[in-house]
């Protein structure tokens, strides 16, 4: 993997939460390759430790932990066991979360009926344990890691946070309307956090990735055999640089973003990378 620019993270410990998956699988491959100590946590242990797996056999130092982001035990139970590796955490990046097909809309719009309709997903029949599902699994599982893992960097220099948010939380996607909320709020909290740990030396951040294609979303993209799904062209449509994003092109706003030098007065800010999809009016 080609890095944008050099960054010496040698003797750093950095935490990534939902490294099982696409995008923060490439983050801790990215950061391994920066020098880091890099722990990869995810609730799909075996997703974490093959991936953990490839950076070490490329010369890198990573380990995999067993994560529930959403119960506080289990992420303490990785933390010492992380102490014990690697030592305190430097940098925390909050990855883990995600959409669930219970909390979406079969519909974009209302159509007449539908409040009446069991056989597809309407806003009137979600089921408020889905919603809590998602919306926990993004704002919980960016607040409970964050709460154990800045304990390590409270008066201690050159620490940072960097959440994942998402264009959602700038303007609603239809049929989405928990992991829209959940990721509003992440760009909220990003703030929040930013302004209490302002004082000790901790400047916490965040990406709003547009549309790239992962495990999660690749359905709602792309059809069994491969063509694109009609959501897939409105969103083509919608983002100037006609095209997905690669996973890759997200690690040069990780890279400035946890710089030492580069960052070091930027602190309560929300990075896009869409293609240009925020800029676009439609017209």
């Amino acid at each position: 993997m080609k890095l944008p620019f050099a960054l010496d993270l040698s003797g750093k410990t950095v935490v990534i939460t939902g490294a099982g998956g696409v995008l923060c699988s490439m983050f801790a491959k990215a950061i391994a390759q920066m020098g880091a100590r890099v722990a990869l946590l995810d609730i799909n242990e075996a997703a974490a430790k093959q991936y953990a797996q490839a950076i070490t056999e490329d010369g890198g130092v990573a380990r995999a932990y067993r994560c529930n982001v959403l119960e506080r035990a289990s992420i303490e139970q990785a933390h010492q066991q992380i102490l014990s590796d690697f030592g305190p955490c430097d940098i925390l990046i909050n990855g883990a979360g995600g959409n669930n097909p219970r909390a979406t809309t079969t519909h974009e719009y209302y159509f007449e009926g539908d409040i009446k309709r069991e056989d597809i997903k309407t806003f009137f029949n979600l089921a408020p344990e889905d919603v809590s599902f998602v919306f926990d699994l993004n704002f919980l599982g960016t607040l409970l890691p964050t709460q154990v893992f800045a304990a390590d960097m409270v008066e201690r220099s050159h620490c940072s946070i960097v959440n994942i948010s998402s264009m959602n939380a700038y303007t609603p996607l239809t049929k989405i309307p928990a992991y829209s909320g959940a990721k509003a709020a992440i760009s909220n909290f990003t703030q929040w956090m930013a302004t209490h740990f302002s004082k000790v030396g901790i400047r916490v951040n965040a990406i709003a990735p547009g549309f790239f294609v992962t495990i999660q979303n690749e359905k709602m993209l792309f059809n069994d055999d491969g063509t694109p799904t009609p959501r897939t062209g409105k969103i083509l449509a919608g983002t100037p640089m006609g095209r997905f994003g690669k996973a890759e092109e997200l690690i040069g706003a990780l890279q400035f973003l946890i710089h030492e030098d580069a960052a070091s007065f930027v602190t309560g800010i929300v990075i896009p990378v869409d293609g240009g999809y925020s800029a676009y009016s439609g017209v």
